[in-house]
């Protein structure tokens, strides 16, 4: 069973509140993995029909990162140190696309995760590895998640 993953206000790919930004809604599907099924906006192209390469990057980035964050009550943060992108054809915009996110091996406060993006007929449009390093113990502490809006959302 697929469960709801908290997001922000303002972040671009999943703030709820970010009138410029994805809007992206991510579920746990199973431990570390999450998805989001999705459909770019065309205001997101580059070119006439395709997403911005900078878009799609960072989608993967986010998949790669949520996948390793855990719980709501103890996420853990973490920030892209490299990411890796594929671009195997072009991501298109106004169709369905499905995003998955997998945990990849954990060692303290480094990570590795993959990311993937797929269309309607489950073809590889783009992928990423990507390695992250937690966002330092000494600024977690001093967030208010609440302030930022880190709830889960009612969907419409």
């Amino acid at each position: 069973m697929k469960s709801l993953q908290p997001s922000s206000r303002h972040c671009f790919v999943c703030g709820v509140e970010n009138p410029l930004g994805l809007q992206l809604r991510f579920y746990d599907s199973e431990p570390g993995e999450v998805v989001a099924e999705y459909s770019l906006h065309e205001n997101y192209q580059g070119y006439p029909g395709v997403a911005h390469g900078g878009v799609v990057a960072a989608m993967l980035d986010e998949a790669a990162g949520r996948s390793l964050m855990g719980d709501m009550v103890t996420p853990r943060f973490m920030f892209t140190a490299r990411l890796n992108v594929r671009y195997r054809k072009n991501v298109p915009v106004g169709q369905p696309l499905r995003l998955v996110g997998k945990a990849g091996e954990s060692r303290g406060r480094t990570a590795t995760a993959t990311s993937t993006i797929y269309d309607q007929a489950g073809n590889i449009l783009a992928e990423a590895e990507a390695l992250l390093i937690n966002v330092p113990d000494q600024v977690v502490q001093n967030v208010d998640l609440a302030q930022l809006g880190w709830q889960i959302y009612p969907q419409d």
